[in-house]
């Protein structure tokens, strides 16, 4: 059912199987704390291919690996000549000869659809600028971690409504009957073609979606906040623009102090919530902001569950490369 498959973007798998792996991150994340061996790759090698600079997908995916058993190897964006002086195809045949799994990292989807497709191993997308869908598997794990349940939570994301954990937060949510609500400005809505086809996933699952530019009223009853960077990798030319656009949609204590019930905060890190890095020094030097899309107070406080969400991003690639390439007997679901 899953072995030998590709995993590039959600709505390549049914509402069955996404919770299926949801599920199995959290048996592999037992297994893990209680020190039971999960070997399923030995003996295997894997690619690691990163455009995009990465922490949490390069730690996941190789921790992940080494537990499963098998060998990764990182190939950076000085070491391979991905569509440059070798055209995508004749890259995937040569790695797919070599390794027996391939994790993407980068900007175009098109790219990893094409070495999904001319590989002939299994390849897993750690980003691109359409699609998070490994991201998204810890999400929700999370997510369930928390309440024991996914099914009429609600998730609330506030910030660049058309980033790609924006995209699939929508997707993913409206597959597994989670309720979304996208609240950004209207110039950062999402494409229309997503939220349809987000809204034919939901007349399915029983999940609601919402695009509003509203904030206090779409938080009210939030079971997750989630937010993001609000300028992505690519994307430095329109820091100025995107500060100004989007400081409305701080997660901040005034924010907060909307919701009633219980919840949690979800971020995909990295987080620009002070000034201890460079990176934040310049910000506060050039806008006169310490803090931007979440406030150091909220990012701090107790309803914050990012290092939980971020550790899971390994159990949860665990599960991805175990399914597809373990060779595991997995009843149909």
């Amino acid at each position: 059912m899953f072995q030998g498959r590709n995993f590039l973007k959600e709505i390549d798998f049914t509402k069955e199987e996404l919770n299926y792996l949801v599920d199995f991150s959290i048996h592999l994340k037992d297994l893990k704390k209680r020190g039971i061996p999960h070997q399923y790759l030995k003996g295997q090698n894997i690619a690691l291919l990163f455009e995009k600079t990465s922490t949490r997908t390069r730690a996941a995916f190789t921790v992940a690996a080494n537990d499963l058993g098998a060998a990764p190897e990182f190939l950076g964006s000085n070491d391979i000549q991905l569509g440059k002086k070798e055209s995508v195809e004749d890259t995937a045949k040569v790695l797919g000869s070599m390794f027996d799994g391939i994790e993407f990292r980068g900007f175009s989807q098109e790219m990893v659809e094409d070495l999904g497709k001319y590989a002939g191993v299994p390849v897993w997308n750690g980003l691109t600028d359409a699609w998070h869908p490994t991201q998204m598997i810890a999400d929700f794990m999370t997510l369930k971690e928390e309440f024991g349940e996914l099914k009429g939570k609600k998730l609330v994301y506030l910030g660049d409504g058309r980033n790609n954990v924006a995209n699939s937060l929508l997707i993913t949510g409206a597959i597994l009957g989670v309720n979304i609500t996208i609240s950004t400005p209207e110039s950062l809505f999402p494409e229309q073609e997503l939220v349809d086809m987000a809204k034919k996933y939901a007349e399915e699952s029983g999940s609601v979606i919402e695009i509003t530019t509203e904030t206090a009223e779409a938080v009210k009853d939030a079971d997750a906040l989630y937010t993001d960077v609000w300028v992505s990798m690519g994307e430095e030319d329109k820091f100025e623009e995107r500060v100004n656009l989007l400081k409305p949609y701080q997660i901040n204590k005034e924010l907060t102090n909307h919701i009633e019930g219980d919840w949690i905060l979800l971020h995909c890190l990295p987080a620009f919530h002070d000034t201890e890095t460079l990176y934040g020094k310049d910000i506060l030097e050039r806008f006169g902001i310490g803090e931007m899309e979440v406030t150091d107070e909220v990012f701090r406080g107790p309803q914050a569950r990012q290092f939980q969400q971020a550790e899971n991003r390994m159990h949860s690639i665990k599960a991805i490369m175990a399914v597809t390439n373990g060779n595991l007997f997995i009843p149909k679901v």
